[in-house]
């Protein structure tokens, strides 16, 4: 009998775990001067957040979609890194298309569009954080 309500408790807590999915928004500012933000980036491809940017632009609406384990992290810990990951993608790309910049960053997480020049959002659950991101890749 005991074992039967031990089954029924550890099914129940990772019903629980697993069906966390919470979206919580971050200050852009604050990640991208932080000394993790420096060391991971290309400081020479320029990043533009929010929709309205110019530029000659030769890749238009890219996503990239990054996701990071959460487990034993905090919900902001996992959330920078899946966000920086999502950049560094960008900046990748942009480096192989010949451009400068990525610009019109913007949150499209589950394809909710969130557009915003000082925050970034990001889904957080018990095992995994992920970022979605649109942009343009300009010179």
């Amino acid at each position: 009998m005991n074992k039967f309500f031990t089954a029924i408790a550890v099914l129940a807590l990772g019903v629980s775990l697993s069906a966390r999915d919470e979206v919580l928004y971050f200050s852009i500012d604050n990640l991208l001067t932080s000394p993790k933000a420096i060391k991971v980036l290309n400081p020479n491809i320029k990043l533009s957040f929010g929709s309205g940017s110019k530029g000659q632009i030769l890749q238009k609406d890219l996503m990239s979609n990054k996701k990071t384990n959460a487990f034993n992290k905090s919900d902001q810990e996992a959330c920078e890194w899946a966000f920086l990951s999502a950049l560094k993608t960008f900046q990748e790309r942009a480096v192989r298309e010949g451009g400068t910049k990525v610009i019109n960053i913007t949150g499209y997480y589950k394809k909710q569009p969130f557009d915003s020049k000082t925050q970034f959002q990001c889904g957080a659950g018990a095992l995994m954080a992920g970022v979605t991101l649109r942009g343009d890749i300009a010179k």
